[in-house]
């Protein structure tokens, strides 16, 4: 298909969820294990932990959606200051047919997630 983006095939999911065959490579990237999940369980591919926010933008935004725009802007001013995770994150989105980005966050509207995916996507 012409001008489709070779990171396309970016999904993100819970890592509470059930791994699924079309999840592809599962890539986990919180900075943390999520609580109570065994490994075997999480069913994680790689753990690209660098690429989360700092513990400090973390805790700040808190999972507020109010600070969501200031989060995102905070964020990838983060990455651009230490691209080479994300590099890596972009590389493996290229190299597989399907990629999962795998993240604990309850909301599922406002987190890392969402914002690596769109940046893959470009």
């Amino acid at each position: 298909m012409p001008g489709k983006s070779k990171t396309a095939n970016v999904k993100i999911k819970r890592v509470y969820e059930p791994s699924r065959p079309s999840d592809g490579t599962r890539i986990l990237i919180d900075r943390l294990w999520p609580r109570g999940l065994s490994k075997r369980k999480a069913a994680i591919d790689e753990w690209i932990k660098e690429v989360a926010p700092s513990t400090t933008l973390r805790k700040w935004f808190g999972h507020d959606p109010a600070r969501w725009p200031q989060f995102r802007s905070r964020y990838r001013a983060e990455l651009k200051r230490n691209p080479e995770p994300l590099k890596r994150l972009r590389a493996l989105a290229r190299q597989r047919r399907s990629v999962t980005l795998v993240y604990a966050a309850h909301d599922e509207a406002h987190n890392d997630a969402v914002v690596l995916r769109s940046l893959l996507r470009r």
